[in-house]
């Protein structure tokens, strides 16, 4: 065991140390903050780009009836403007042509002429203009036909809205309030971020043992470690870099989120109904309800127990980890190019990519038949089961899921160690499956 501990030390040494270590370790949470949070901010901001559009109404159904907003203007212009316009858009003052034709209410077709792509946000609006005029040009008809007094008032109060709140109800009765969107953000990030981790941390460690093979290192290692005692300081040295490292992320989201959390006023939902009432005079109805919203999100992220999940990712990276890592391990021992690297490292992926597929599943129906027996099966349980624990899962399937994982590894551990224990020593030949299976079968 000293032995292990001295192989242990060296491989987390020598990985922490590295300056893309320490790097990585810090920039990540920021570049995770910046891909999720900074497209959703761009996306959020308005297009301030003043734009007038001439608008040639052949149906005289829209005169005067488009709505401008600050930055994007209707101008009605007649029928001989709109033909000289139409061949001189370049030198005019506007920057597109609206022309609807008499048909459309029947074709449902307009033309919006520009000399360049038309903006999404400029043809939404116009799109959803011309619709909502239409919609209410019909509904108006068809209520005069039906000849019911205050029918078109009667049927806007008459629309409703539900809003669904999702209540979990705890063992012993209490109730917290969750939310589903939530909860499959959760399973997503921490069931990819375990597929990240063992491929990256388990191609790491064949990599390391190719090295070691390539250079003869192992040849003088091997003279005073046992083959296995090698491995199996590789392996869990390089476990606790990846331990390291998740561990500070935590740290730093904690942080982060603490911080985005306090920014946010504590008041009840009675409170925030009186403020946003308060606020509609003032013009800040928006503001109001975007902080009432992000402190009911905050709400519900803290009735999520976050102790279970961090727990239990950490417990399914270790468990995944060691098993993959460990046939990554006997498959570097085996050979000796990288060329070679594909025939055997693809078995050993696939059921990965497997549960990568299967965790889209899972996070729509957590409960399913696919999602229960993928997340009991080793070879994908670390992936599958992160998935489900956000929305909750049973004390006796999320123990036999881990007891498995626990009985597969060690058998996994076992198989390694025998190809490893041969394979290092190997060189120049290129092993099949069928010498493999003779490798399980020597003695020590």
């Amino acid at each position: 065991m000293k032995k292990v501990g001295i192989i242990i030390k060296r491989e987390y040494n020598t990985r922490v140390k590295k300056k893309s270590f320490i790097i990585l370790t810090l920039l990540m949470p920021v570049l995770f903050a910046a891909v999720t949070i900074l497209p959703t901010y761009l996306a959020t901001m308005n297009d301030t780009e003043e734009r007038t559009v001439a608008v040639y109404d052949g149906s005289g159904i829209f005169l005067g009836r488009l709505e401008s907003t600050e930055y994007t203007k209707f101008h009605f212009i007649p029928k001989e403007e709109y033909d000289k316009l139409r061949d001189n858009l370049k030198d005019s003052k506007y920057y597109a042509i609206l022309a609807i034709p008499p048909s459309v209410v029947t074709t449902n077709n307009v033309e919006l002429l520009s000399e360049k792509n038309v903006p999404f946000d400029l043809k939404n609006n116009i799109d959803h203009n011309l619709s909502s005029i239409l919609e209410k040009d019909k509904r108006s008809a068809l209520l005069k036909e039906a000849a019911v007094p205050d029918l078109e008032q009667k049927l806007e109060a008459a629309r409703t809205n539900i809003h669904v709140n999702t209540i979990r109800i705890g063992d012993k009765g209490e109730e917290h309030k969750s939310s589903t969107e939530i909860a499959m953000v959760l399973g997503y990030i921490f069931g990819f971020m375990i597929y990240i981790f063992i491929f990256i941390y388990g191609t790491m460690v064949m990599r390391g043992v190719m090295e070691e093979k390539q250079n003869r290192i192992v040849e003088v290692i091997i003279s005073s470690v046992k083959p296995f005692e090698l491995m199996m300081g590789k392996i869990v040295g390089i476990a606790l870099v990846g331990l390291t490292q998740f561990a500070i992320w935590v740290v730093l989201f904690i942080g982060i989120f603490q911080a985005a959390k306090g920014f946010i006023p504590d008041m009840s939902p009675e409170q925030a109904q009186n403020l946003m009432a308060q606020s509609q005079m003032s013009g800040q109805m928006e503001n109001v309800a975007q902080s009432s919203q992000m402190q009911e999100i905050f709400s519900m992220m803290s009735s999520i127990n976050f102790p279970l999940i961090i727990g239990c990712f950490f417990f399914f990276f270790i468990g995944g980890y060691l098993l993959y890592s460990s046939l990554f391990g006997a498959v570097g021992s085996a050979i000796d190019s990288e060329e070679d690297a594909q025939q055997f490292t693809l078995p050993v992926t696939i059921p990965l990519i497997i549960a990568i597929i299967v965790m889209m599943n899972a996070i729509t129906n957590p409960e399913g038949p696919i999602a229960f027996w993928f997340s009991l099966i080793p070879f994908t349980s670390p992936v599958v089961m992160m998935v489900r624990i956000p929305f909750g899962v049973p004390a006796w399937e999320l123990i036999l899921s881990m007891v498995l994982l626990v009985a597969t590894f060690i058998g996994t551990v076992w198989v390694a160690g025998k190809i490893y224990r041969t394979g290092i020593l190997m060189y120049g030949k290129k092993p099949t499956w069928k010498e493999l299976g003779k490798w399980l079968t020597y003695r020590s």
